[in-house]
C-alpha cells in the first residue's frame, strides 16, 4: 500500500519569491507540439503541481493517461518530463500513479472529483544527471514537501542544512530579523522549532548563494539521505515481522521502519511476480549467498502487491533499460498474468535526447517588478509554436522565465502577493512592458489575438508560476544561433575542458595524498621529514582544488541548464570563478616551489634506504600510478600552465566588451606571473626528474643523476657490429652518448653496453659508405660507432640534436662523462670489435650490476614504448605532452565494430588512457601514441559521424568521437602532439638559453 498523500505545506512557505506572474520556464523548441487530442466528450482534469498551486485540463475521455501527461508537460514546456508522473487515490483509498496507455475514463472513475498531483516518479542517484535547470527546480519542490510531511527524514543538522538552502532561494542573504520572522511564521519540517538557531547558522553561510545554486545545494544533501526518493509500502516477512518494501534505481530494498536492512540489486533479480498477497523475488543463482531462491513478503492485499510490482516494473525498466519496451503481441485464446509494461522513454533516452537533440531555444520575457539594484534583461525576440488543436482557435501568450534562473540577486516578491499584484495592474495578458512589442496593450502579439491553451486556472487564479503557453510561428524573428546545438559558445567547450582537466588533476593530487601516503608514507622505513614534507606541500593543495573543483561543477552545471540558454550572462562564464580562485591559490605558492624539494627529499631518502626503494618501486607498479611517481609530484606546477592556455583560449575568443572579457584577463595576468616565475625551475626539475627516471630504467648507470647534466633525446637506432646491424637503445645527454640493450633479466630494465663522451666527437652521414640505409657515423676520441636510423626523418633529428650537443660541449663546463660502473668501464675502453660478444642478445652471462635478486621493473615506460615502436623522442617532446595534457569523454570504435563504447579518456605522457568514468580510481587499459598516426576518416570508411578522429598504427585502427568541434579540435591538437614529434632547432633553441 503506498504512502498517504503527504500534508500540503503552509500557505505562502516553500513557494519561490520573485518569479514571474506570467508562466514560467520554456525549454520547447518549436517543433515540440502539444498532444493530438482525440475526438470525443470532453471532461475536465484538475492537476496539482509541486508549488501546490492547480491546474484545469480539458481533455477527451477517450484520452490515454500519456495525451493528458504530455499536455501538462507541454504546459510547463518541460521536456525532462519522464522523471515525472500523476498520481491520484484510487476508489480503494490508494495511491496509484496514472498509466500512460490506459484510457482516462477507465482509470478516474469520478473525473470531477478527483485530484492528480503532478510529482517526481523517477529519483535518479545523482542530480548532476538532470540537464535542465527546470527539472531541478522541480526536484527541489519535491524535496521541500518530502521534508515538509516527514517522508523524507534525516538527523537535524541536515534537516536544518536543506531547510537553509530552500530559505536562502526564497527571501535571499541572511538577515537575521527578516530570516528568524519568515522561519516563525513558516514550517518546513516537523518540529521545527528547536532547530530555529540552527537554520540561521547555516542561512549565513550561504550569503552571495542564487536560488538557483540554492537548489543545486538542496539537492546534493538531500541525494545522500537513506530516505531519498523513497515511497514505503508496508508489508510483513514469513515470520510477520513488519516491514515496508520500496524501490529505488538499484534495485529493490526492504526498512524495518525508516532503517534500510536489505537491497536486493537489479543485477540479482531474475523475477519479480505476486500472486494474491504474495509479492515474490526470485534470484538468481549465488554459492556465496546465503538467501533462498525466492523471497517472499506478505503485503495487504492483492492490489497493493500489485500497486507495488508495477512501480517496480517502471523503476526497473527506467534506470536498467537503453530504450522503451516494445509491447507484447496479445495472445489469441488465453491471457496469463499482467499485461502491464514501462511507457515512455528510458533514462538514457531522455539523456541522449537532451544532449544530442538540436533544441531552437524560445527566449522569455520577464515581467519580475525590479527593485532599483536590478538591471532590465536584454530585449527578447519572440518565438511561436503552431499547435496540433484541430477545428479550434488557439490563444498563445508570451513566456516569461523566472527571475531566479536569471539574476543572482533574490527579488523579495511573493507569490502570494501576486493576485493582490493582479488587482491593481490588471489581467495579465494586458502588462504594457508584455504587449511592448506588438503596441498594442489589449493582449496582442506580434498581431496574433491573445486565447487560451488548453489550460486555465480555478477559481479565477493566477496560473502556476511553472507554467509556460507555447507560442504560435507566425510573425517570428528567426536568428543565426537557433539552428545551433545547445550549448553553441565556444567558450562553454573552453569550460568544460577546465573541469575535464580539473578532475583528472583533484585524483592526480589523491595518487599523492592518498594511495602513496598509505602504500608508503605509513612505512617505518620512511623518514619523518619526508613524510612531513609531502604532507605539508600536497594536503593543501588537494584541499584548495577539491574546493575549486565543486565551484567549476556547480557552474558548468548551471550553464548547462537549458531553461536560461538564451542568456548570455550570469551562469554562462567562467572567469570571476577561475579569478577568484587563482587569488585563493597565491597563498599556497609557497607549496609550489616546494615540488622540487620533495623531489630531492624522495630521491634522497630512497638512496638511504634500500627498502623505501623497494616501497617506490612497488608502489609504481600498482594500477594506481598510471604513471611514473616523480610525474604525480611535478603535476602542480603543470597544473598552472594548464589555467594559462586555457585562460588565453578565453581571452582571444571573447571580444572585449564580453561580460567575462575582464576576468579572465584578470585571471590570466595572475597565473602567468607566477608561471613566469616558476619557468626557471620547472625546466630544471623536469629534467631532473627525467634522470631519475631513467635511472630506474637502465642497469650499469652510476651516478646518472649529477648537476648540469641534462637530458636531450632517446630512441631506437640500429647499431652495426660484426653480426651486422643490432637494435639498440640510445640515450643521448648533454655530455655523453649511452647505448644499451634490453637485458634479458626478469626486471625490464636496458643494459648499458657503452658511452661515447660528446667532447670532442664529430659526426657524419654514412649511408654510401656502408650501404646501409639512414646510417651515421659517430667518431669519439677512443671508438667509432655506426648507427643506423629507422627513417630519413629519424636520421636526421637525431644528427640535429647531436650536432647541437656537440656544439654545447664545447662551450660549457659539463659534467664528468664517465657515468658506467666500473665493472662495464673496462669493457668501454677496448676495441669495437671486442664489444660485438658483449653486445649479442644471446650473451646473459655479462655483469649484471647488483642485480642478484631481479626485482619487477615498470615496463610501460617511454624507454619500452620507443623500443617497440622503433622511434625516439626527446625531452622538447616531453615537454610538449606535459603542456598539452587533457581529458574528457570519447566514443571509441574499432574497426570491425559496429557500436561506439563510451569512455573517460586521459592524454599523458604521450598515452590515452582509458577509465569507464571519471571517478575510477585507475585506468582499465592505455593506449602509447608513439608511432601512431592520427587522421580524419575517409567516406570510404563509412563513419557517418561529425567531430570523428582516426588512429592507426600498422594493422591497429581505432574511431574517436567527441562532442563538439571544440573538442574535437583540442584532441587532435593534443594528439598530434604527441604523433608529430619536433625537430631539433626548436630543441636547441630551448636548450640554449638554459645551457650551464
Amino acid at each position: 500500500m503506498a504512502e498517504q498523500d503527504p500534508v500540503p505545506t503552509a500557505q505562502g512557505a516553500g513557494q519561490r519569491l520573485g518569479a514571474p506572474e506570467t508562466l514560467g520556464i520554456s525549454t520547447l523548441d518549436p517543433g515540440h507540439r502539444p498532444p493530438a487530442m482525440p475526438p470525443g466528450r470532453h471532461v475536465t482534469i484538475r492537476v496539482r503541481m509541486l508549488d501546490d498551486t492547480e491546474e484545469l485540463f480539458d481533455i477527451s475521455q477517450k484520452a490515454s493517461g500519456k495525451v493528458l501527461f504530455d499536455l501538462v508537460c507541454s504546459h510547463m514546456n518541460l521536456i525532462e518530463g519522464d522523471y515525472f508522473g500523476l498520481e491520484f487515490q484510487n476508489q480503494q483509498k490508494m495511491i496509484v500513479w496514472l498509466d500512460h496507455i490506459k484510457p482516462i475514463i477507465k482509470q478516474l472513475r469520478r473525473p470531477k472529483h478527483t485530484i492528480l498531483r503532478f510529482a517526481v516518479k523517477f529519483f535518479p542517484p545523482d542530480h548532476a544527471q538532470l540537464l535542465e535547470e527546470l527539472t531541478r527546480y522541480l526536484f527541489a519542490l519535491q524535496i521541500k514537501q518530502d521534508v515538509s510531511c516527514g517522508r523524507l527524514t534525516c538527523n537535524d543538522s541536515s534537516a536544518a542544512l536543506m531547510v537553509s538552502h530552500i530559505i536562502q532561494s526564497e527571501i535571499g542573504d541572511f538577515e537575521e530579523s527578516l530570516c528568524r520572522s519568515h522561519l516563525l511564521n513558516n514550517n518546513y519540517i516537523p518540529d521545527q522549532m528547536p532547530l530555529i538557531d540552527k537554520i540561521m547558522e547555516f542561512h549565513s553561510k550561504n550569503i552571495g548563494q542564487t536560488p538557483a545554486e540554492s537548489d543545486y545545494q538542496l539537492l546534493e544533501v538531500a541525494r545522500r539521505l537513506e530516505m531519498y526518493g523513497i515511497r514505503l509500502h508496508p508489508a510483513k516477512d514469513r515470520e510477520g515481522t513488519r516491514l515496508s518494501l520500496a524501490v529505488g534505481h538499484t534495485g529493490v530494498l526492504v526498512f524495518q521502519g525508516h532503517t534500510r536492512i536489505n537491497a536486493f540489486n537489479w543485477s540479482k533479480v531474475r523475477k519479480l511476480s505476486f500472486k494474491r498477497k504474495r509479492f515474490l523475488i526470485k534470484l538468481r543463482p549465488d554459492l556465496n549467498s546465503s538467501y533462498q531462491d525466492t523471497l517472499e513478503f506478505l503485503m495487504g492485499s492483492r492490489d497493493c502487491c500489485k500497486i507495488f510490482w508495477k512501480i517496480c516494473v517502471e523503476y526497473h525498466a527506467f534506470f536498467r533499460l537503453f530504450e522503451e519496451p516494445k509491447a507484447k503481441p496479445k495472445p489469441v485464446l488465453f491471457t496469463r498474468g499482467s499485461s502491464f509494461r514501462f511507457s515512455g522513454r528510458t533514462q538514457k533516452q531522455v539523456i541522449d535526447y537532451v544532449r544530442e537533440s538540436e533544441f531552437k531555444k524560445i527566449p522569455f520575457e520577464s515581467r519580475v517588478q525590479q527593485n532599483s539594484r536590478l538591471s532590465p534583461l536584454p530585449s527578447p525576440r519572440h518565438h511561436e509554436v503552431p499547435t496540433d488543436v484541430s477545428g479550434s482557435e488557439v490563444d498563445h501568450s508570451p513566456m516569461c522565465i523566472p527571475s531566479y534562473l536569471t539574476d543572482p540577486i533574490t527579488y523579495k516578491v511573493s507569490f502570494s502577493n501576486l493576485s493582490h499584484q493582479k488587482k491593481h495592474e490588471g489581467v495579465v495578458a494586458n502588462s504594457p512592458r508584455l504587449s511592448a512589442s506588438s503596441g498594442n496593450s489589449h493582449g496582442m502579439m506580434n498581431g496574433q489575438k491573445s486565447l487560451e491553451l488548453c489550460s486555465h486556472s480555478p477559481d479565477g487564479r493566477l496560473p502556476s508560476p511553472l507554467t509556460s503557453p507555447l507560442l504560435n510561428d507566425a510573425g517570428s524573428v528567426r536568428t543565426d544561433d537557433e539552428d545551433e546545438r545547445f550549448p553553441t559558445d565556444r567558450a562553454y567547450f573552453i569550460a568544460k575542458e577546465l573541469l575535464t582537466t580539473e578532475r583528472t588533476y583533484v585524483k592526480d593530487l589523491e595518487v599523492v595524498t592518498v594511495s602513496f601516503q598509505s602504500a608508503v608514507g605509513q612505512d617505518e622505513a620512511t623518514p619523518d621529514s619526508l613524510k612531513n614534507t609531502v604532507l605539508s606541500t600536497f594536503e593543501p593543495l588537494h584541499k584548495f582544488h577539491t574546493g575549486f573543483l565543486r565551484e567549476v561543477e556547480q557552474r558548468l552545471a548551471l550553464w548547462e541548464g537549458r531553461s536560461n540558454a538564451h542568456i548570455k550572462g550570469d551562469y554562462q562564464r567562467i572567469g570571476d570563478v577561475m579569478l577568484k580562485n587563482l587569488q585563493g591559490l597565491k597563498p599556497l605558492s609557497a607549496n609550489l616551489h616546494r615540488q622540487s624539494e620533495v623531489l630531492l627529499e624522495l630521491e634522497k631518502a630512497c638512496r638511504a634506504s634500500r627498502r623505501l626503494e623497494g616501497l617506490c618501486r612497488d608502489f609504481e607498479l600498482q594500477k594506481v600510478c598510471y604513471v611514473p611517481l616523480n610525474v604525480f609530484i611535478l603535476r602542480p606546477l603543470h597544473r598552472l600552465i594548464h589555467y594559462k592556455q586555457i585562460l588565453e583560449r578565453l581571452c582571444k575568443h571573447y571580444p572585449a566588451t564580453h561580460v567575462d572579457f575582464r576576468d579572465c584577463r584578470a585571471a590570466l595576468a595572475d597565473v602567468s606571473e607566477v608561471v613566469e616565475l616558476l619557468q626557471g625551475s620547472l625546466i630544471k626539475m623536469e629534467n631532473f626528474q627525467k634522470l631519475l627516471e631513467l635511472k630506474k630504467d637502465l642497469i650499469g648507470v652510476d651516478n646518472l643523476v649529477v648537476p648540469g647534466r641534462e637530458f636531450i633525446r632517446l630512441g631506437c637506432l640500429s647499431k652495426l657490429s660484426g653480426k651486422g646491424l643490432q637494435q639498440r637503445m640510445f640515450f643521448l645527454f648533454n655530455d655523453v652518448i649511452l647505448y644499451t640493450s634490453r637485458g634479458m633479466t626478469g626486471t625490464n630494465q636496458f643494459k648499458v653496453h657503452g658511452q661515447l663522451p660528446l667532447n670532442g666527437m664529430t659526426i657524419r652521414e654514412s649511408e654510401d659508405e656502408w650501404g646501409v640505409p639512414h646510417a651515421f657515423t659517430l667518431v669519439a676520441e677512443r671508438q667509432s660507432v655506426v648507427v643506423a636510423a629507422s627513417s630519413l626523418k629519424e636520421m636526421e633529428k637525431w644528427m640535429e640534436d647531436i650536432q647541437g650537443a656537440i656544439e654545447m660541449a664545447k662551450t660549457s663546463n659539463g659534467p664528468s662523462s664517465d657515468i658506467l660502473s666500473s665493472n662495464l668501464t673496462d669493457s668501454n675502453k677496448c676495441p669495437e670489435d671486442s664489444l660485438v660478444e658483449a653486445e649479442s642478445e644471446d650473451d646473459i652471462t655479462a655483469p649484471h650490476a647488483s642485480l642478484d635478486k631481479p626485482t619487477p621493473h615498470r615496463g610501460n615506460t617511454m624507454v619500452h614504448v620507443c623500443w617497440h615502436r622503433n622511434t625516439s623522442v626527446s625531452m622538447v617532446d616531453f615537454s610538449v605532452a606535459v603542456e598539452n595534457q587533457l581529458s574528457g569523454n570519447l566514443l571509441r570504435k574499432f574497426k570491425n565494430s559496429n557500436g561506439w563504447q563510451k569512455l573517460w579518456v586521459v592524454f599523458t605522457n604521450f598515452s590515452l588512457f582509458f577509465y569507464k568514468s571519471h571517478q575510477d580510481d585507475y585506468p582499465l587499459a592505455s593506449l602509447p601514441l608513439l608511432g601512431y598516426s592520427v587522421t580524419i576518416p575517409t567516406d570510404s570508411e563509412n563513419i557517418h559521424k561529425d567531430y570523428v578522429f582516426k588512429l592507426h598504427f600498422k594493422s591497429h585502427v581505432y574511431y574517436f568521437r567527441s562532442e563538439s568541434e571544440y573538442t574535437f579540435e583540442r584532441w587532435m591538437e593534443v594528439i598530434r602532439s604527441a604523433t608529430l614529434k619536433s625537430s631539433g632547432a626548436r630543441l636547441l633553441n630551448s636548450k640554449e638559453s638554459h645551457a650551464h
